[in-house]
Parts: C-alpha cells; sequence; structure tokens
C-alpha cells in the first residue's frame, strides 16, 4: 500500500528509491537472516550464478573482490561484484562485466523486490541486497563476487551458499554487533563458510576459535602462511604459491606487489584457483596487480596543486596500515582532514597517526547521525600525549578542505580519512572542479 504522497514504483527515480527505503525502514543496521530469506526465496535468488565467492573480513573486502572481478574478466568471464558501501553513486555497489549497472536497472529490480515483499520489512540494505542478486540472477552470470556488508553469519549476503569463501582479515570493528574480541568476532565472520567448501583466511595474525570452528563444521580451510597459501616478498616483486581443488600446487614468480592490499590480492588468486576451470597465468596475474586499484584506498590525486590522499580507514587496524603507508613516503608536512562514526574507537584509531599529523582539520559530518562531532574528536585529540600538533574544528567537510588548502605549502601533503561518508565528501568536492582557494583553480 503507497503512503500518502507516494508515487506508483514504476515512476520512481532511484534517488526517490533510496530516499523511500532509508524512511521506511530507518535502522541503519538490523542483522538477521529471517526477512530476507523469505523474501529471497519466494524470487528464487539463492543461486544469482553459477559459481558464487563470498568475502568477510574487517577490512580489504573490496580489494579482494575487485582483484577477482579483473582476473574473471580477462578470462573473459561474465562477473557481477556486489559491494558496500558506495562512495559517489549508489550504482558503484551493483557491477556486471565491470561496469555498474544503470538507474533504470536498478528502479526496474527494486520494482519486483517491493511486490516481492508483500507486509515483510526489509532494511535499505537487505533490500538492495536482493536487488543486486536479481540483476545477476537475470544476467546469466558465471560468478558472482558477493561483499559482505557486517559480520558475516547474520548478514543479508549470507541467504546465498558461497561455493569458496574468503576472509581477508579479522580486526575490532563494530563490537556493539559482532563482539568485543578477535575469536568472537571471527566466528561471526565464518558464518559465510559452508561444510565441504574451500574458505580462504588471508591474515597470518589467526584467532584461536576461527580454526576449530572451521574444521567441525567441515568446511576446507585454506590459511596465508600454510603450505597451499604462501607467499614470499622482496623490495621489488613476489613469489605466490596456491594450491587448486585437486590439490595442485601452483606457483606464480616475479609479480608486481599489488596496487591494493596485498594479502587481499593473494586471497583474489586462491580463490580463482579453488573454482576451477581457470587457466590463471603469471602474466594475467601480474598485470591486474599492476592495475587494479580502488577509489578511497591510498587513493592519491592533485587538487589546487596540492598532493592529497585518501583513505577510508575508519577502525584502528585500517589506520595502523595507513600510518605504516605514511612512513614509506619521503618527509612531508601532513595535513588531515578526519571525521569518523561516534560508535568508533576514536583514540585507537587517532594514535598511529600522532607523530606524522601536524594539523588536523576535524570537519561535522551534520548529516548523518552516528557520526562524531568534531569538538569531541578535538577533544580526544587534544587530550592524547603526542607531539605539537594543531587542531582545527570546521562546520562540515567543505570547510574543513578550505582550511586545509589555506594552511598548506604546495610541497605537503593533505590527508583525508575516516569514514566512508568523510572522504565521499572530497571526492565529490574535486569531481565538481570547485575552486576552494582564492585566485586558484583546481586540476583537472
Amino acid at each position: 500500500m503507497l503512503e500518502q504522497g507516494e508515487c506508483q514504483p514504476s515512476q520512481r527515480s532511484l534517488g526517490e528509491w533510496l530516499t523511500l527505503l532509508e524512511a521506511r525502514h530507518p535502522c541503519e543496521i538490523e542483522l538477521g537472516l529471517e526477512r530476507i530469506a523469505q523474501v529471497g526465496a519466494s524470487l528464487k535468488l539463492v543461486r544469482p550464478a553459477a559459481q558464487v565467492v563470498s568475502v568477510a573480513g574487517t577490512n580489504g573486502k573490496g580489494s579482494a573482490v575487485a582483484v577477482m572481478e579483473a582476473l574473471l574478466l580477462q578470462q573473459g568471464r561474465r562477473v557481477g561484484a556486489y559491494t558496500s558501501p558506495h562512495l559517489l553513486h549508489y550504482n558503484e555497489r551493483v557491477r556486471i562485466d565491470g561496469q555498474p549497472v544503470s538507474d533504470e536497472a536498478l528502479c526496474a529490480a527494486f520494482v519486483q523486490i517491493e511486490a516481492a515483499c508483500g507486509a515483510t520489512s526489509l532494511s535499505y540494505f537487505e533490500f538492495g541486497t536482493l536487488a543486486a542478486l536479481l540483476l545477476f540472477q537475470q544476467a546469466g552470470l558465471d560468478v558472482a563476487l558477493l561483499e559482505v556488508g557486517l559480520g558475516g553469519r547474520l548478514d543479508a549476503v549470507n541467504i546465498v551458499d558461497a561455493d569458496v569463501a574468503i576472509i581477508t582479515s579479522v580486526a575490532l570493528d563494530h563490537e556493539s554487533w559482532l563482539g568485543d574480541s578477535r575469536e568472537q568476532i571471527a566466528l561471526e565472520k565464518a558464518g559465510i563458510a559452508r561444510c565441504g567448501k574451500p574458505v580462504i583466511y588471508a591474515d597470518s595474525d589467526i584467532p584461536s576459535t576461527l580454526l576449530p570452528y572451521l574444521l567441525q563444521l567441515g568446511a576446507r580451510p585454506y590459511l596465508l602462511g600454510s603450505s597451499d597459501f604462501n607467499y614470499f616478498c622482496s623490495d621489488e616483486d613476489l613469489t605466490l604459491r596456491c594450491a587448486d581443488a585437486q590439490g595442485e600446487r601452483h606457483t606464480y614468480n616475479k609479480l608486481p606487489l599489488p596496487r591494493v592490499a596485498l594479502p587481499s590480492a593473494l586471497c583474489a588468486v586462491q580463490a580463482l584457483l579453488l573454482l576451477g576451470e581457470l587457466n590463471l597465468d603469471g602474466v594475467e596475474i601480474a598485470q591486474v596487480f599492476g592495475e587494479v586499484s580502488l577509489p578511497g584506498r591510498c587513493q592519491e590525486l592533485c587538487f589546487s596543486k596540492r598532493n592529497v590522499l585518501l583513505d577510508v580507514a575508519h577502525n584502528p587496524a585500517a589506520a595502523q596500515l595507513l600510518a605504516e603507508q605514511l612512513a614509506t613516503r619521503e618527509s612531508e608536512k601532513i595535513h588531515a582532514i578526519f571525521a569518523v562514526m561516534s560508535d568508533k574507537n576514536i583514540p585507537a584509531i587517532v594514535a598511529p597517526l600522532y607523530q606524522q599529523v601536524a594539523h588536523w582539520h576535524l570537519g561535522e559530518l551534520s548529516h548523518i547521525a552516528r557520526a562524531a562531532r568534531a569538538d569531541d574528536i578535538a577533544e580526544i585529540l587534544q587530550s592524547c600525549d603526542m607531539k605539537a600538533c594543531t587542531v582545527s574544528t570546521y562546520a562540515d567537510i567543505r570547510e574543513a578542505m578550505v582550511g586545509a588548502l589555506s594552511h598548506m605549502q604546495v610541497t605537503d601533503l593533505l590527508l583525508v580519512f575516516g569514514s566512508f561518508f568523510t572522504v565521499a565528501e572530497v571526492l565529490s568536492l574535486v569531481e565538481s572542479g570547485e575552486a576552494l582557494l582564492v585566485g586558484d583553480a583546481s586540476d583537472e
């Protein structure tokens, strides 16, 4: 039944659909499979492609999907990729054969999902997940790559049984939903594993609960550092060793270091070997490692003649990796634009960067209810035992960008990190080409 003022489903634009879905089910995170499984079963969406890879993990999920997608396309396979959240456009979440689906395709899928829901209320993420599965099924894909939104066991993606499951990493994040220890969080993420199917863990630091759970389940674990899945790295290149579904080991020598997170790239290759029927060679893998990158993941660009580095590091583990990346750069004075959600461990996120950032520029994300207030983050920073630095607060991210650029020399680095919303707002400013400095024009 239409609410007063609502138009017919077939007449809604994508923007209208998304606004409506947010308003109808305002709970941003609602774990559980009962509702979505019921609607998914009615549409027969539990098998969206001939083969399925599901990807869970605290960090690195999107990178693993991107590398698998590129390798599959290189092999001439038809592939769908479902990831979240998006940065600039919702369509980024659903790609078919490497291209975001159109507004029209998404709207048509939303119409079908709504008709199937009846009285069942679905969250924004659940509705979008079903739309992606429907579009994948209609496209007749060889492989669907499904990124878990949160956790794994109770995530909407988990209504689909994966042929191969990947857990990229396990670290503290979303503790209110997943548990307050790595051991608890590992069990939630391992919920995407299936009896008799391979599951890849791409971090050398294995929570004590993970392997016993997988063995009890009857899954087939492939752990980074084992005889079947390992690598050897130098300053210039790496050697990767993986096993296929028949147990035959494949060694790939002199691969370039990937542009995305190394463990994510490695587990992507291992996963595709386990799918079978793929003839991956070192030349193809090297090409993908050298080319694939993701917006907002250690992304470098030039804006208003300043060097900018964007990264969606929004938990302590990701912030530590970002700090290590910054440490490899030539000495630069660093200005940081930072904003994040209030339920994050903010002291632990900023701690690795204490000694590197000279000036913090904290902008409000006032349109996001969960966002931490800039003044509260400033208080945390000012209470920390760190070297002398400057902290400035601003009404929004645009003002933080203006403030940062005006304080910078052309040799300085502007680091933008934290929430996806933070990075998205800066990317949107860059995309607009707006000149934020008086008398200056942004670079194309």
